[in-house]
């Protein structure tokens, strides 16, 4: 009996040292000879020490086509599994290059939706990691089927659980379609890539020379594309990050972030805010300094950093309650809202509402920006997201207007009239339709007309002058009640954190429908 019980064990040991080796130690060695970890270093990497429980470590697939029933792996080149991230439940998958480039089949594809069942049913968080050459052609149709069941996945967890994904390497084809529907893409730099047809294909296509690194990574998809959230410099800055970014999210959509539990005094000195807004409207500044004074130990995780700066989005913490932060970038485009900046926010808005995480926006805009460019791309529909997201936000939501407030970007910046709970002003403040400017341009267009020289200067500097004194301050809108209170920049941190304590509990009761038809 004892002698079986060794052989049996002695198998199990053997079968173990098998899967964990992949595609065997040579390709373990060339992949970290090119500065990757593979997918099981990885896992231990993101992962609390001795926390991973793997599943489906024995399973290999069933193809017998093009001589696949010789060449078999544990695991069939995906590692899936439970494990913590500082303490914080988490289900993960873990593409593996040693095997077939990390291709998928449907053994493979099979894997990762038992795990994101099992990351639906017990509400927490998935994290994909993705380092894969696209489909196992020898599979045919079964890897196409694949992929498709993954997507289906992606959609069913949406707003559910967060979904997180790593772009390690290759992401090519059909394959780039299960990352971006989650909620969060990091991708490393020079080693990661994502695109759906590769520089051969583009070349014959559309005879353009490109390659892949500018066609389709990290740098491209952080700046220009939009695709993804994270500029990592290497893999253990990927992961690094990612585990930041999990701190502050919820498991799922059930329950609201945990506190943070910072001992950054609310009530501590904002001095530097004091005279931080400049006197002269059309000076910039740069709104992440005003970000850093008011958040917790000046810990603020920007999303999408190069991408679109003319708006800032991220998470932060204010009195130890987890926000989410949309903010007008006054030092770009003069913090005009464009086409790339209304996507940005909007999706960064919904993703925050799923989960129970509060906004605060900090207004600086001036209106959207002009130009046939933006007309034609469709500023009209894609600045209706970013209203639509706002109008249709449940969260407790807090606006601070520092300084311009002009026009429908007024409007579509969280303003009282689209249910914003708390609306606040600095002195500093310009709420009005526009600009002193324009505004005088068009009313006093016959006062002016046939003045020159001198006689204009003076005369439309009067009327500016008085125009400005009327309407280009905060007063007007908080003596009809759209602002709350006007308040000292420096009080800025002390009154968010407040008004978030007591917005807590908010309730909003949904109309009944399916869903709403949001201009996509």
């Amino acid at each position: 009996m004892d002698s079986i019980n060794l052989e049996k064990r002695e198998y199990l040991e053997n079968l173990t040292k098998e899967a964990n080796l992949g595609g065997g130690q040579k390709r373990i060695e060339k992949q970290n000879a090119q500065g990757k970890y593979t997918a099981r270093q990885r896992v231990e990497k993101l992962l609390d020490p001795q926390s991973f429980i793997e599943f489906d470590k024995f399973v290999t697939h069933k193809c017998s086509s093009f001589g696949m029933e010789k060449t078999k792996y544990l695991g069939d080149g995906v590692i899936t599994g439970i494990g913590t991230i500082n303490g914080q439940k988490v289900a993960l998958f873990s593409q593996d290059f040693t095997c077939w480039g990390g291709a998928l089949g449907m053994a493979y594809a099979k894997k990762i939706c038992k795990i994101m069942d099992f990351a639906i049913e017990n509400k927490i968080p998935v994290i994909g990691i993705n380092d894969s050459g696209g489909a196992r052609i020898q599979e045919g149709v079964e890897s196409l089927a694949g992929y498709a069941e993954i997507f289906h996945k992606n959609v069913q967890a949406s707003g559910v659980i967060p979904q997180i994904s790593l772009i390690m390497g290759p992401c090519a084809g059909g394959a780039v379609y299960s990352p971006a529907m989650t909620d969060f893409i990091f991708m490393v730099d020079q080693t990661s890539y994502m695109f759906v047809t590769g520089p051969d294909v583009v070349k014959t296509v559309t005879h353009e020379e490109v390659t892949k690194d500018e066609l389709g990574g990290a740098a491209t998809h952080n700046s220009k594309s939009g695709v993804a959230h994270f500029l990592c410099e290497d893999e253990d800055d990927c992961l690094e990050r990612a585990r930041e970014l999990l701190s502050f999210l919820p498991a799922g959509n059930f329950e609201k972030p945990k506190a943070s539990n910072s001992f950054d005094s609310i009530s501590r000195s904002n001095t530097k805010l004091k005279d931080f807004i400049p006197t002269n409207s059309k000076k910039p500044y740069d709104m992440k300094e005003l970000i850093m004074e008011i958040v917790d130990d000046n810990h603020f995780l920007e999303v999408q950093k190069e991408f679109a700066k003319n708006i800032i989005c991220g998470f932060a913490s204010v009195g130890n309650n987890k926000v989410g932060i949309i903010a007008n970038q006054p030092a770009i485009l003069a913090g005009c809202l464009d086409i790339d900046a209304s996507n940005k926010a909007a999706r960064f808005i919904r993703f925050c509402d799923a989960f129970e995480i509060p906004l605060l926006t900090l207004v600086d805009v001036p209106g959207f920006l002009p130009g046939t460019t933006q007309e034609y791309g469709g500023i009209i529909r894609h600045g209706a997201k970013l209203l639509y997201a706002y109008s249709e936000a449940t969260v407790p939501m807090i606006t601070v207007i520092t300084r311009k407030a002009y026009g429908g970007a007024y409007d579509v910046m969280a303003s009282k009239h689209i249910k914003a709970d708390i609306n606040l002003a600095y002195p500093t403040s310009e709420i009005a339709v526009m600009g002193a400017d324009g505004a005088v341009n068009i009313i006093f267009r016959n006062e002016l007309k046939g003045l020159e020289g001198k006689a204009f200067d003076e005369k439309k500097a009067q009327l500016v002058a008085n125009y400005e004194k009327e309407f280009a301050n905060p007063y007007k809108a908080a003596s009809l009640g759209y602002v709350d209170e006007v308040i000292f920049p420096e009080d800025t941190r002390v009154k968010v954190a407040k008004y978030l304590e007591f917005l807590k509990n908010k309730k909003v009761n949904r109309p009944n429908r399916k869903h709403g038809n949001i201009p996509l």
